[in-house]
């Protein structure tokens, strides 16, 4: 672990510790490096999500009742 890694107290579910330590234990790795990738993928993936809805800021919106007819004019519902 990093000497600029900042230390932090997480509760878990008794199974999901076990699980965690399990995990750790087969894959040669910390349970702080489990966790730590597990986060970065998470913010990844939100990263991802934000700037997908940027690229289509600029298009137009649509209610959910304009939605509703417009699949029902089309026969989709």
């Amino acid at each position: 672990m990093s000497t600029l890694s900042k230390r932090s107290t997480i509760y878990l579910e008794p199974d999901l510790h076990q699980a965690l330590r399990m995990k750790a234990l087969e894959t040669s790795s910390s349970m702080s490096e489990i966790i730590n990738e597990a986060v970065r993928e998470a913010l990844s993936e939100d990263a991802e999500d934000l700037a997908f809805f940027e690229e289509r800021i600029s298009e137009p919106t649509i209610s959910y009742e304009q939605m509703v007819k417009k699949l029902k004019k089309d026969g989709r519902i």
